[in-house]
């Protein structure tokens, strides 16, 4: 099993949760976040004064994968994501050691 997870821009959200449900995924976990990468912020006016913006809001999706289905959900993912800015985002891709359905009790992929 695998733990992916990508950190978007927030308007892509629908496009992403769309692509994920067509390649199989069955569930998603999507957290706000804030952070900057090579972007590294921006410089706003807000009532005449102006402030500099240094950790810019994204949305941190997770979701645990079968190890065959990594290719597919990264692939989904990274087409649906894309604007060709900077900032669009990133996808790590983690091993899980173990799940456990907490209603069940299934364990492993069952789990998933």
């Amino acid at each position: 099993m695998k733990l992916v997870t990508a950190i978007i821009k927030p308007f892509k959200l629908d496009d992403v949760r769309q692509a994920l449900h067509e390649v199989g995924v069955a569930g998603v976990t999507v957290s706000e976040v804030k952070g900057f990468g090579r972007q590294k912020g921006h410089t706003e006016l807000y009532r005449g004064a102006e402030y500099t913006v240094d950790f810019l809001p994204k949305l941190k999706l997770e979701t645990a994968v079968r190890v065959e289905m990594v290719e597919q959900v990264v692939e989904a993912i990274q087409k649906a994501a894309v604007t060709g800015k900077m900032g669009d985002g990133k996808i790590f891709i983690a091993s899980l050691e173990e799940a456990i359905r907490i209603r069940t009790g299934e364990t492993g992929r069952e789990a998933l």
